[in-house]
């Protein structure tokens, strides 16, 4: 199985080196759709709160101060429960 990565509210110096400040950004408002990745895709989560619903059922929770890392190949449902906005960058 995939396994999503999260780091809880890390240091702002880490977000600092990583640059998160100048990843593009993306939101959208409550919602739930399917999602693939195509690329592997690190997001650092600035507002809201989401259930990533696995292939397997596995719901992970991510919200405002989770750093993410979602794998390449990875297909999911985004259940966005708060309005969200995030940084990310596609590797």
């Amino acid at each position: 199985m995939q396994e999503i990565k999260i780091k809880r509210n890390p240091p702002q110096e880490e977000l600092e080196e990583l640059r998160v400040s100048n990843w593009p950004m993306w939101g959208e408002k409550e919602s739930e759709f399917p999602w693939h990745y195509d690329q592997q895709e690190t997001c650092y989560i600035v507002q809201g709160e989401v259930q990533v619903i696995c292939e397997g059922g596995q719901i992970v929770m991510i919200k405002a101060g989770d750093l993410v890392t979602f794998p390449k190949g990875m297909s999911c449902t985004w259940k966005i429960t708060r309005k969200v906005s995030k940084h990310f960058l596609l590797e």
